[in-house]
């Protein structure tokens, strides 16, 4: 998998080398796409929490996967956000995650600790929306 917002091949890292550098805590997986309400209204919340969590250090990191139809709605949707993204033409990879965190609709925020990969949420989308950054640090205990 590769950083999409790097598109010089020769400097693209991998996410496993990505989360190596940066050392984040936690790690997101956001299921969302251009075309649905509560995606787009999720998403600027999210960015605010991720960027106020990451003040000091990086404790956050997030991997958008997108159900987008067309690149056109991808790269628009995408094209402002601040973390990564799983390139849409891996689609099997997003759809073998998708059946592996029990995904049924977006949005979906799947929350897991780096450290040794254990799932904290299969779901954590409202959590995060009502609580914010509290959200986050209840996972950081």
């Amino acid at each position: 998998m590769k950083d999409v917002k790097n598109t010089d091949e020769a400097d693209q890292q991998t996410f496993g080398q990505i989360l190596e550098n940066s050392k984040p805590k936690l790690l997101a997986i956001y299921y969302s796409m251009h075309n649905c309400p509560p995606c787009r209204e999720f998403t600027p919340m999210l960015e605010a929490i991720y960027e106020e969590v990451n003040e000091e250090e990086k404790v956050l990191e997030i991997i958008f996967f997108s159900g987008d139809k067309t690149q056109e709605e991808f790269d628009e949707y995408y094209g402002g956000m601040p973390w990564l993204a799983l390139p849409r033409n891996m689609k099997k990879i997003m759809m073998d995650n998708a059946k592996r965190f029990k995904v049924k609709g977006v949005p979906r925020l799947v929350m897991l600790r780096v450290s040794d990969g254990e799932i904290l949420s299969y779901q954590c989308y409202e959590k995060v929306r009502d609580q914010g950054p509290m959200a986050i640090e209840e996972f950081l205990e």
